[in-house]
């Protein structure tokens, strides 16, 4: 546990002095019970030999005092809590390889069962959506939480050439953030420098005002979206991963990787023809590093159940660093509102 005010712990030096105070006043109510003349008014006067349950209400209002003090130094702690992920995004790679019959039926076969069951375990309350990328990305599904729309767009996938994951992952924020521009420039990894050096230069700047850029907030501080992707090569295509994974990091989005096949790389056959495919898990892992998620591997369909069911939990509860303030308020005030019962039971008076 820490506290984001740790400076007003300083306060928590005058309880000694409030103990100090009261056995102070337990000791004048001595003396002055010794003033008078007869025993028995002394012993009147005392009152019976103090007991544990004297002292217990004035504890009690100590506890709570202390327990004040912490709370107003703010403490947080990493607790699981219920997660905030109003909207899933389910980025699904739809590449040729994904036909491969190493793992029964086939590939994408595997992957649209764990999809739809992990769909069928979510909250009701959570929209999902589903982007599907191979050479280019597309949104199969809009976010939605008509469960029956959704697990027809899964239904729907059609297989296509090359893998574009810097697209699925793009693709997903703009589903995310509908109204947001991603600017690609720059996100290719195989430009030409010689090309580049033969453009045009840039139009004037007071012809051609620059949009406004936009505020980065913390890796992983969006707490009301993820991005779940899955795929079994490496990218071909399109905008750099990285990159696109970059602009996900500056919004907060966090990006679940799932690297489904081998990365030792393995050749497949089917229909007549062949294809080398590697998983690229260098890339997932840093996708997943960037954006503040986490990297999977599942080498067959039991394995890939099991990821999903996973990142079901992890998304239904979620444990995070989160300010307990108010924990700490409501137990001072049990305290207090103990101590003050106890002392009006026991003694016809508050303390």
């Amino acid at each position: 546990m820490a506290f984001l005010w740790p400076d007003l712990l300083w306060l928590l030096i005058s309880l000694p002095a409030l103990v100090g105070a009261y056995l102070l006043l337990l000791r004048r109510k001595k003396r002055a019970a010794l003033a008078y003349a007869s025993l028995s008014m002394v012993r009147e006067a005392m009152g019976a030999r103090p007991t544990v349950r004297r002292h217990l209400p004035p504890l009690l209002f100590l506890l709570g005092l202390m327990l004040m003090i912490a709370a107003t130094a703010r403490p947080v702690a990493v607790i699981t809590l219920p997660s905030q992920h109003e909207t899933v995004i389910l980025a699904m790679d739809i590449s040729g390889s994904m036909r491969a019959n190493d793992i029964e039926p086939s590939r994408m076969a595997a992957a649209q069962a764990a999809a739809r069951a992990f769909v069928s375990e979510q909250p009701r309350h959570t929209r999902i959506g589903v982007v599907t990328f191979a050479g280019t990305a597309a949104v199969a599904q809009a976010p939605t939480q008509n469960r029956e729309d959704i697990l027809a767009a899964i239904d729907r996938f059609q297989l296509q050439r090359a893998t574009a994951i810097g697209s699925g992952i793009l693709v997903s924020l703009k589903a995310i953030f509908p109204d947001a521009d991603f600017d690609l420039r720059g996100a290719n990894p195989r430009r030409d420098p010689a090309a580049d050096s033969q453009r045009a230069a840039p139009l004037d700047p007071l012809r051609q005002p620059e949009k406004p850029g936009v505020q980065p907030v913390a890796p992983g501080s969006y707490p009301s979206a993820a991005i779940i992707l899955l795929t079994d090569g490496q990218s071909n295509v399109g905008p750099n991963p990285i990159e696109a994974a970059r602009m996900a990091s500056e919004r907060g989005v966090r990006v679940f990787t799932v690297g489904f096949g081998t990365a030792e790389g393995e050749i497949l056959r089917f229909e007549g023809w062949s294809m080398r495919v590697r998983l690229d898990e260098e890339t997932l892992k840093s996708i997943a590093d960037l954006t503040r998620g986490e990297y999977y591997y599942a080498g067959s369909a039991s394995d890939l159940k099991k990821v999903y069911q996973t990142l079901n939990s992890r998304l239904v509860l979620e444990t995070r660093e989160t300010e307990i303030t108010a924990l700490f308020c409501a137990a001072a005030a049990v305290m207090v509102l103990c101590s003050a019962v106890l002392s009006i039971l026991w003694f016809n008076r508050i303390l």
